[in-house]
Parts: structure tokens; C-alpha cells; sequence
């Protein structure tokens, strides 16, 4: 009998160097599937594929927008940053994937089914906020929702997931000590290894470290006491950044492994791959209780060639008869985009017309992003700023609740290039600042013309975390000016997300302005 051959790939981690938070994962066949945490971002509910656990890339999304609210169409001064899809499970039953997630804002639980995981999906919801839901599918074919936060219930399902079984199986399976947690149980994922059944959550206990550990609960039988404790509290190196919360995965060759979190400062939460031993009753994670910085694993398919998780774009696409294009997977609205205000042009260029009245970037409406990657990263584009109008600005930015922005402007006919910020300070980290906030005019300049060359650089190393921006003009002979001083960028409770780059335009005293984005370059670095 042939013996299989398994090609070996090594890599260090985090395996991603980016904000892709709360994984779930799978494997069908030779590929591995990941879902991840989008909140207000749109496209949402983004699913990586990957052959060696190592290298990913965009594979695909669920959904294009969300619910239609006022919070994700950014009216009546509304906006849902900070919320949307959280923490979704992701699985594979009987030919078909399955995805859940429960968004807050609308007090729903919705479920998706597709049998190509590039869609299209089929979705329906629940009206009842089951949160950070976890699909389980037993041998029996029974399905049932594990989910909670401080008490974890599980509950049997229709088997179309249409809702939950009347009279059907429902228990709770674990009640978190109040007194001894900053934050009891959450982040639920479910398995069933080997006959036992396991529950996976996270905890932020008081006092010792105080930060985020990963529990594990076992129980031969679903109607069993489900007993464990912290199986793993380890911080790879890293100040107090605790990894945990994730999926678990076998491989081709009988290995597990989960893929996990861990907060990475401005950048967000980072995607960590963690051994996990099966041999006991009780797994074992990590390696002697600690995760492995470097990392071996069976490579599917050695040759294949990954697309990355960042571009550069230069907008040029075959357009609908709107000017409307599928722009590039790595690309995310900020919240719901508006059609009416946004095209591609034939000759290339991104075109963003303001559809809304605001006071600040973060109020408008197709704010394009993407995520910044780790440690450093250069993003540059061209603006032709020639049809704004009087109190309009456009430019690039640095998109978080205390923003940094460099903009061009136009007032009283002339052109200007105003660099803006919010003022950053623990309070505003963690505190939702109100939209309608406008930032601050740090420094002003004045344009030969309206089209001009901007470039951010974003340094998310130790003790650096900034975004400095400059500028060339056409006429300047190509050299590069700084403007203002390095934009302080941070992670926090307020859009729950790592800094993004951004491509806005916003007005404030009239709509109808617009502005081109042209030549689009993003250039990484990994050291």
C-alpha cells in the first residue's frame, strides 16, 4: 500500500498580520475556511481560504449589506460603528456550509446556507438575540445553537434552522462565578471529539494577569456535567494580551489545531495558530502551556500562490451601465454604500459625489477601506479635487474614532490641503464620540491646483503607532512634504476594529461635490 506523502510548511506567529478577529474554522477536502468578525464594515462577514493554516486569503463574503437600518445606511444621523456581524460560526454539513451571527442593534439571530462558499447565501433570522451563537451538527444529525455570556445555553434547532424545536433539546451548560470575573464566559465554540463533547469559551478573571484565558469543558453525554477549567493563558511575549477565542480544526494528517486571538494594539486582533493535543481527556494547547512562536504544519497544496489580504488598485473594471464595478475583495465600505454616490469611470478612477451633509469623515456615506497590516505598511493615492464644492473635503485618512485626515479642500474658490484630527485620549478609546463631532484643522496649506498626490504611512511597531501623512504636487518636481505631526492611532470600544485607511469625501455645506481617486498603491513592509 502507497504511503501518502505530506509536504511541511513553517511560519511564525500570528499567522496573519492583520485585523481579522473572532475565527471559526473548517476544512472541506484539502482547503481550511475562516470566518471573521466584520462589525460595520461592508461587504460583511468575510471568509478566508487557506491550504496550510498559514497563508490566507479573501475567498469570499456573505453578505453585501445589512438589514437596510438607519445605522447601517448612516441616516438621520445614525451610524452602527462598533456593531453589526460579530464573532460568526462557520460549518459544513452534508454538502452545504452554514454560517451564524447575532448583530445587536437589530435583536436578530441570522443564519446563512449556501453550498458554494462563494455564495450566493441563503438567509433567514430569528427575532431573539442568541449571542455569539455556536452551530453544532451531532452524528445523529440533530442540530442545536450553544451560546451565551456568563450563562452558556444550548438549544435544539429546526433541522432547515428555521428556529428553534418546539419541545426540542434545551439546557444550560455552564454558569460563570459573577464575583470572580471581569468577564464571564463568552465566545462559544462547540465540538465533539472522539465521543466526549467539548465546550470552548473565554474568560477575563479578577485579579492575577486579569487578562483574557481560553476554557475548555468536557462531558460524555449532551445532558452530562460539563467539568474543565483554563487550558491555556499564555501571551506570546506580548505585554498582557492574553491569546484565545477560536475555532478548532483537524487536518488531513489527524493534527488539531485551533486558530485563535490576540489584541495587537492599533493594528486589532490578530489570528494566532495554536497545537492542540487530543491524546487525554482533557486537550492540551500550546506546547509545554505556551504558544509556539514558530509553527510546523501539512501543506495541501506546496505550489499554490496566495492573492494577498492587501492591494493596490488602479480602478480600472468592467462597469455595469451605472459605472458600478465588483471592486476588489480587499476593499470594504465603511458602512452601507450608497450606489447613487460612487462609480468607476472607464478610463479608471474611483468616483465619490457627496451624497449627505457632515461635519466630520466619520458621518459620511462610501468611505472606502482596508485594513492596515502589520508592523508597517504605505498607502498612496492621486486626488482630483477639481469638482468639490465649497466646504467639501477629500482625501485620505486614517479611519478610527479619533481620526487623523489629509483632505483637500475648497473654499471661497480656492483650493487647500488641511490636515484634520479628533484628539485621542483614554476616555474617547473607550467611549462612542458622537458622530457629529467634527476634528480638528492641525495645519492648512495652500494648492496650486486640485490634483494632488497624498501618501500615509502608518508604523504600528512598539511605543510607535502613528500614521504621518504627506503630500506632492504635480509642480513640485516629485518630491515629498510632510504635513502635521504624526497621528497618534490606538484600538478602540468605539468602532471595535483595527485603524483602516480610508478614501472619503464628505461636504458640509452643500451636496453634489465630487471627487476622483486615482493610481492607488499599497506597499507593505514586514520588518
Amino acid at each position: 500500500m502507497k504511503r501518502k506523502m505530506y509536504f511541511k510548511n513553517k511560519g511564525t506567529n500570528p499567522v496573519i498580520k492583520a485585523d481579522f478577529p473572532d475565527p471559526d474554522i473548517i476544512r472541506v477536502g484539502d482547503v481550511y475556511y475562516m470566518i471573521s468578525t466584520t462589525i460595520h464594515f461592508l461587504p460583511g462577514a468575510v471568509i478566508l481560504r487557506s491550504y496550510d493554516l498559514l497563508h490566507w486569503e479573501i475567498a469570499s463574503y456573505v453578505f453585501d449589506t445589512f438589514e437596510g437600518t438607519e445605522e447601517a445606511r448612516m441616516t438621520n444621523e445614525r451610524s452602527n460603528y462598533g456593531c453589526g456581524m460579530w464573532a460568526g460560526s462557520l460549518k459544513y454539513h452534508k454538502g452545504c456550509f452554514y454560517v451564524t451571527f447575532a448583530a445587536k442593534e437589530t435583536g436578530r439571530t441570522y443564519f446563512y446556507k449556501s453550498t458554494d462558499i462563494e455564495g450566493p447565501w441563503e438567509q433567514h433570522y430569528i427575532d431573539f438575540y442568541f449571542h455569539q451563537g455556536a452551530l453544532f451538527f451531532d452524528d445523529d444529525d440533530r442540530v442545536y445553537l450553544v451560546f451565551g455570556h456568563r450563562e452558556i445555553w444550548m438549544r435544539e434547532m429546526e433541522p432547515d434552522l428555521s428556529g428553534m424545536k418546539p419541545g426540542g433539546f434545551a439546557r444550560k451548560l455552564l454558569e460563570a462565578p459573577r464575583e470572580e470575573m471581569w468577564l464571564p464566559d463568552e465566545g462559544v465554540h462547540f465540538h465533539k471529539i472522539d465521543g466526549a463533547y467539548y465546550l470552548f469559551t473565554i474568560r477575563w478573571p479578577k485579579g492575577g494577569t486579569g487578562r483574557r484565558v481560553q476554557m475548555c469543558y468536557r462531558s460524555e453525554t449532551l445532558d452530562g456535567e460539563f467539568t474543565g477549567g483554563v487550558v491555556l493563558d499564555d501571551t506570546l511575549g506580548l505585554d498582557n494580551n492574553g491569546v484565545a477565542q477560536g475555532g478548532l480544526v483537524q487536518t488531513n494528517d489527524g493534527r488539531w489545531y485551533s486558530m485563535m486571538i490576540q489584541d495587537r494594539g492599533a493594528a486589532g486582533r490578530f489570528p494566532v495558530l495554536v497545537p492542540v493535543d487530543f491524546s487525554g481527556q482533557m486537550p492540551v494547547f500550546g506546547v509545554n502551556g505556551r504558544v509556539p512562536e514558530q509553527i510546523e504544519v501539512t501543506d495541501n497544496r506546496p505550489h499554490y500562490e496566495y492573492e494577498p489580504l492587501w492591494c493596490s488598485d488602479d480602478f480600472h473594471y468592467e462597469v455595469d451601465e451605472f459605472g458600478h464595478a465588483m471592486l476588489k475583495k480587499q476593499w470594504q465600505w465603511n458602512h452601507e454604500p450608497n450606489p447613487e454616490f460612487w462609480e468607476v469611470l472607464p478610463e479608471g478612477g474611483l468616483k465619490l459625489t457627496s451624497g449627505k451633509i457632515c461635519t466630520n469623515v466619520t458621518q459620511t456615506i462610501n468611505t472606502l477601506t482596508q485594513r492596515l497590516m502589520y508592523p508597517k505598511c504605505s498607502v498612496e493615492v492621486t486626488v482630483d479635487a477639481g469638482d468639490l464644492n465649497e466646504g467639501d473635503y477629500a482625501g485620505i485618512c486614517a479611519l478610527q474614532g479619533c481620526y487623523g485626515m489629509l483632505a483637500v479642500s475648497r473654499e471661497l474658490r480656492r483650493f487647500y490641503l488641511t490636515m484634520m484630527e479628533r484628539e485621542d485620549n483614554e476616555k474617547n478609546r473607550n467611549t462612542r464620540l458622537p458622530d457629529y463631532m467634527p476634528g480638528i484643522v492641525t495645519e492648512r496649506v495652500n494648492l496650486m491646483e486640485p490634483v494632488v498626490r497624498l501618501r500615509m504611512d502608518v508604523d504600528f511597531r512598539e511605543n510607535a503607532e502613528t500614521a504621518s501623512f504627506y503630500y506632492r504636487e504635480p509642480m513640485q518636481g516629485g518630491k515629498w512634504r510632510k504635513i502635521g505631526e504624526p497621528h497618534r492611532i490606538y484600538f478602540g470600544l468605539d468602532h471595535f476594529a483595527g485603524c483602516r485607511v480610508g478614501l472619503s469625501l464628505y461636504a458640509t455645506k452643500k451636496i453634489g461635490g465630487s471627487a476622483l481617486f486615482r493610481d492607488f498603491v499599497y506597499k507593505y513592509s514586514e520588518s
